[in-house]
């Protein structure tokens, strides 16, 4: 356990240094895209349910119809959030989180609180790691999947975990920015043969 945060905050010290310029160009892209603030800050789960802060880069402005309500995501994000967001690049700044403890490079994604706690035993099983900045939900279908199908894979990794499978997240991660979200209905079946909601 010493030795995977050692990892981490070895990889959130030299990416940070080693992105600092792109950190700039990105967060005066936003500046203007999108105006202040520039950074999306907002409460989320972590380990044993322990609120923090997650940090990244806005992608969504805030309009609002005539009738004053918030209009949905996908109005209110930008060509460049869509981008941020496809790229991953809008998670940069939460190498912080890692720098901090609050996340891992690996592990399941931090959820807001409320959708932690309605997965009742499963989301205090899920609380058992650190959230990540990716996982094994995220390269088997991420937003594809529904939340059922995300905390069967979380799941999964939570009994499954080790320094081989961190790697093998890290790589496809890389495969799934390149090409794109695709569900992986092999690892799907073998999370939900694995845990408490077993089909079949």
């Amino acid at each position: 356990m010493m030795v995977r945060r050692g990892i981490d905050i070895a990889v959130a010290i030299m990416g940070g240094l080693l992105a600092l310029p792109l950190f700039v160009l990105l967060a005066i892209a936003v500046a203007i895209s999108m105006g202040r603030p520039i950074l999306f800050i907002q409460p989320r789960s972590g380990m044993h349910g322990t609120a923090f802060a997650l940090i990244k880069f806005r992608t969504m402005r805030e309009l609002h119809g005539p009738d004053g309500v918030l209009l949905d995501d996908a109005a209110r994000t930008t060509r460049l959030g869509r981008f941020l967001r496809r790229s991953r690049l809008d998670e940069l700044p939460s190498l912080w989180n890692i720098l901090v403890g609050d996340m891992a490079l690996i592990g399941p994604r931090p959820l807001l609180p409320v959708t932690v706690a309605a997965f009742g035993a499963g989301g205090v099983a899920r609380g058992a790691v650190r959230p990540g900045l990716t996982g094994w939900a995220q390269i088997n279908g991420n937003s594809l999947l529904q939340d059922g199908d995300k905390l069967a894979l979380d799941l999964w990794y939570i009994q499954h975990a080790s320094f081989a499978l961190d790697l093998q997240i890290l790589v496809r991660t890389i495969g799934m920015v390149l090409l794109g979200e695709k569900v992986n209905r092999r690892w799907m079946g073998r999370a939900y043969a694995n845990g408490p909601d077993r089909r079949g």
